[in-house]
């Protein structure tokens, strides 16, 4: 017999068999279904049966009517869901519930839900064979102490949603600069603003990218569909500006100060955007607060989570990839930041000898305005301070002494490093095993993005999800979205060498190999382990730490 359709959402579960329950136990079921009696006692029950039969009709058609209304969904915002571990013999697991079909199952046809739209990565591969206990623990992975992504929306939030997604008066326009993963925040936080200020949000400009020369547009890299109908509950998107709000010239607006509020932003730009009915912003990177409401958080993981999808071309090679680089067992990825950009924006000194340096002690005199470094301190203390990138030696020692066996296949993802191939050469003497794109990628793949650096970032992006561990040697956006995406769908094993904390120990020229090793993993068992919460420390990225605002507790 099939099954009764049960519908869901955030306030109640109503299956219709409660109806045949109540029906059942009323004084209405008596009336219709009790046997019949004689004509005396009829006539003597007559009236007050037909008393308890039309006020059984009234309170049922009463609850009837309150609980339809009820069930009515505000929005579709407030969506639980959870992400059960991914075992050896899975596949592709289901990452959402099935409470969570059945909730989104009066959604529109052509509405991606949450369970469908999120990235998952491929599934963790079971250790097996002869290996060490440093070896199993290295591939071991945190068991996320319970948490899974939960987006559920407060009821102000998807009152207002109603309202907020139909909005055609105001219009916001954003332009984002950067690499893919710096663009991918301004994109989050556009989408925040836009729902602040109460405004529909034209699809994001990308500004053509300077040191890599890439200009590619949103929908180079963005699936815009997905994008808007993953998002059409919280903030309308459109693909360009309506005829009545195109204007010759309009000014851009890039004065905004860090760790803006939403108050800051609603009281400086809502007026102005009611009158004009056009908003541009530029310059957004970091300058939106970390510590927003609830809500907006949640909103900030929908969108970095499940909205920003890769384009299908994208999607489909880096799938490919990944499956390459899966199928002949477990992993590690590396997001080494060996690029020369790098080097010259940190002041740091490459470790590859005095030719390098000297190309990059150049490039920093004649290039001040790229350099992000403290000025005011030698090379020493900054690197000392764990301001500087890890080279390729200092990553192997660390992988080394935290349990990798030698012949672990390792993805380099990022750019070309300076140096070339000399740059990789400490970190392959210990670990031969290296992979990059190009080497995953057959003949012709890769060369419709030859100058697409961030399509190249995405498909390194796709590749190292999948992986059993990640490891990045200086932080960044890559690492920060890694750390938050890799949490969000399971718990993957994540390490963020603590450089301030164990380079002092990579000076000791005679400190045993295992001593090393001892000191590196008691420094770094946290970052392995249970899930920090972002709440531990102010203005943490969410997106980077989504425990516990959009991750429940089960």
């Amino acid at each position: 017999m099939a099954r009764a359709k049960i519908i869901k959402n955030s306030l109640i579960t109503l299956d219709p068999s409660l109806f045949m329950h109540l029906l059942l136990i009323s004084p209405f079921c008596s009336l219709l279904f009790s046997p019949k009696k004689s004509p005396r006692t009829h006539h003597l029950s007559s009236s007050p049966t037909l008393s308890l039969f039309f006020l059984s009709l009234l309170i049922f058609f009463t609850f009837l009517g309150i609980s339809i209304l009820s069930f009515i969904p505000i929005s579709h915002n407030s969506l639980p869901l959870s992400v059960p571990s991914l075992s050896p013999s899975s596949s592709f697991p289901p990452l959402l519930s099935a409470s969570l079909s059945a909730m989104v199952s009066n959604t529109e046809i052509d509405e991606p839900t949450l369970s469908n739209s999120v990235m998952v990565p491929l599934p963790v591969h079971g250790v097996t064979g002869n290996v060490s206990k440093e070896e199993r623990e290295f591939w071991k992975q945190p068991d996320g102490d319970g948490y899974r992504p939960c987006l559920d929306f407060g009821i102000e939030y998807r009152r207002n949603s109603a309202r907020v997604s139909k909005e055609k008066r105001r219009f916001l326009v954003v332009v984002v600069s950067g690499g893919l993963n710096q663009q991918r925040n301004q994109i989050v936080d556009a989408v925040v603003i836009a729902r602040i200020l109460e405004a529909a949000l034209v699809v994001p400009i990308l500004q053509v990218n300077h040191i890599w020369g890439d200009d590619s547009e949103f929908s180079d890299i963005f699936d815009v569909e997905h994008f808007k109908k993953t998002l059409q509950a919280d903030v309308r998107v459109v693909s360009s500006l309506p005829s009545t709000h195109l204007v010759s010239r309009q000014s851009i607006e890039t004065q905004i100060p860090f760790h803006a509020p939403p108050f800051w932003i609603r009281a400086r730009f809502f007026k102005r955007l009611n009158e004009e009915g056009l908003l541009v912003l530029k310059g957004l990177d970091s300058k939106l607060s970390k510590n927003l409401p609830p809500d907006l958080q949640k909103l900030r993981c929908k969108v970095a989570f499940h909205a920003l999808r890769f384009a299908a071309p994208i999607r489909e090679l880096g799938n490919r990839l990944a499956k390459r680089m899966w199928i002949e067992g477990p992993y590690i990825a590396t997001h080494m930041r060996l690029e020369k950009d790098v080097w010259v924006r940190t002041g740091c000194l490459t470790g590859l000898g005095p030719e390098y340096d000297d190309i990059i002690r150049r490039d920093c005199e004649s290039r001040p305005e790229y350099h992000t470094g403290r000025l005011n301190m030698s090379y020493i203390q900054r690197r000392l301070a764990g301001l500087c990138p890890l080279n390729a030696l200092e990553v192997a020692r660390v992988l080394k002494a935290l349990g990798a066996p030698k012949n672990a296949r390792v993805y380099i993802a990022g750019g070309e490093p300076f140096g070339g191939t000399r740059a990789l050469q400490p970190f392959e003497a210990e670990f031969p095993n290296l992979v990059t794109k190009k080497m995953l990628a057959r003949d012709g793949e890769l060369t419709p993005y030859a100058n697409r650096s961030s399509v190249l970032a995405a498909l390194d992006y796709i590749v190292s999800l999948s992986s059993e561990v990640f490891v990045s040697s200086h932080g960044g956006n890559m690492g920060r979205a890694m750390q938050g995406h890799r949490a969000y769908v399971g718990h993957r094993k994540f390490i963020m060498p603590n450089k301030r904390a164990m380079l002092p120990f990579f000076e000791e020229a005679f400190i045993s190999h295992e001593e090393f090793s001892s000191i590196m993993r008691k420094l770094h068992r946290k970052s392995q382990g249970q899930p920090e919460l972002r709440t531990n420390k102010r203005d943490r990225d969410v997106i980077a730490y989504p425990v516990s605002e959009c991750m429940c507790k089960y």
